[in-house]
């Protein structure tokens, strides 16, 4: 491994070599999972896979979300029949909230994760404490993994026993720290109380959770010069990374991202919230438009620190806005299929209002001029589509909150 500023060159390839790259290698991905997978031929019947080698063709494909992953573990256990070996063959087996299974390959790094550690500076002979938690879930494998492959070594720290947290730091000396922000307070805390040094730790890469500016800038005010995030999944592993630059998150080099508007799978444009769906080559567990229930938004241009990949704003909540008013459930694909009977709406928002047993709807819709009875038709529309009745508010382009939210749960419940 070079010393270079860069894990590999595909982080400074122009886009026009990465999107024909990806693009080359879609069409195998596909016949792929078909061939090997069951789940995929039953989800993808009657596609061909030579047909899909653009972006195109990719979005007329079926957004899998991670919240039907349970259900179809249950009923064709243990992946869904989305996994393209046998349990046996496998590196590992893992379990994350749901229940919901993850599998793991047998390549040297499977989760892709050692591209964010080295852009957090992490280095062949350094000594990484890993505090994400060992037990179960991926996470702390995904950096163990990716930490062995870049010739690191690894205290597997795991989380908890935060003074034998402090004793591993003080006497091995880690060059960084990876794992929660709000753990690495607690142990920065807690050693400032019993006195202990932990002036060696300069780096730290943290994940599942927010880091605000104030606690980064913290984090600095205690000594640790390099404080980045990094975002993944237990199903596709690393997703995006920061760099030194901290304008965004860059995208990692083996996805395809697409940013959808929540409840459907329609791109959205450049700069507008919506949910994070990704297409992973991952050979063992072929993922093909999965949309992680995440909200975020591309960032326009590329990153100053030279890496040429898009980049996105970081997590930005939630894209399952379900809600459920008056004993029936709303969701987004029904606010969406609503405003696509109705060409003149640019943006919509459901929002509700009142009290539990007591709510009322209001669809915010965002249309140019005047058009008259429209407010009725789609007032028609939302009792055809949610069989509940609802008011409708026409309101100018541009006013709606660039947030991805497209059903707002204003009601009070206190």
């Amino acid at each position: 491994m070079s010393e270079s500023k860069y894990f590999d060159q595909l982080e400074t390839r122009t886009a026009e070599a990465r999107e024909g790259a990806l693009m080359a290698r879609l069409p195998g991905l596909v016949a792929h999972a078909i061939e090997h997978a069951p789940g995929w031929a039953r989800r993808l019947a009657g596609v061909d896979p030579s047909t899909i080698c653009s972006r195109k063709a990719l979005a007329e494909l079926p957004v899998l979300r991670k919240s039907e992953l349970k259900d179809l573990q249950a009923e064709d256990p243990p992946f869904g029949g989305l996994v393209t070996r046998p349990l046996g063959e496998l590196g590992a087996v893992y379990m994350s909230p749901g229940p919901i299974f993850d599998p793991e390959g047998l390549d040297e790094d499977p989760w892709r994760s050692a591209r964010a550690l080295y852009a957090a500076g992490i280095r062949p002979g350094h000594l990484i404490q890993n505090c994400f938690g060992y037990h179960m879930t991926p996470g702390a494998w995904m950096v163990h993994h990716a930490a062995r492959r870049l010739g690191c070594s690894v205290i597997p720290a795991g989380i908890g026993q935060t003074e034998q947290q402090i004793e591993l730091i003080r006497r091995l000396r880690p060059d960084a720290y990876v794992g929660t922000p709000s753990f690495l307070r607690i142990i920065i805390e807690k050693a400032r109380e019993l006195g202990a040094d932990l002036g060696n730790l300069k780096r730290a890469l943290v994940a599942a959770e927010a880091l605000p500016p104030s606690l980064r800038s913290w984090f600095h005010e205690q000594g640790i010069e390099t404080v980045l995030q990094w975002y993944g999944t237990a199903d596709v592993g690393l997703i995006a990374y920061e760099s030194e630059a901290l304008e965004g998150m860059i995208l990692d080099e083996d996805l395809i991202l697409e940013i959808v508007r929540p409840g459907t799978g329609e791109p959205v444009t450049d700069g507008e919230v919506g949910e994070v769906v990704v297409t992973s080559f991952n050979p063992v567990y072929p993922l093909i438009r999965f949309g992680t229930g995440d909200l975020s938004a591309v960032l326009p241009g590329i990153s100053p620190c030279g890496r040429t990949n898009v980049r996105i704003r970081g997590w930005l909540g939630r894209a399952d806005q379900t809600a459920k008013v008056r004993g029936m459930f709303v969701q987004p694909g029904q606010v969406n299929e609503i405003v696509r009977r109705f060409p003149e709406v640019a943006r919509a928002r459901l929002v509700i209002t009142g009290a539990m047993a007591n709510d009322s709807m209001t669809l915010r819709c965002e249309v140019e001029g005047e058009h008259d009875g429209l407010a009725d038709r789609i007032a028609g529309a939302i009792r055809d589509v949610t069989k509940l009745r609802g008011e409708v508010e026409i309101v100018a382009p541009g006013s709606l909150p660039n947030d991805g939210i497209v059903i707002e749960d204003a009601r009070k419940y206190d």
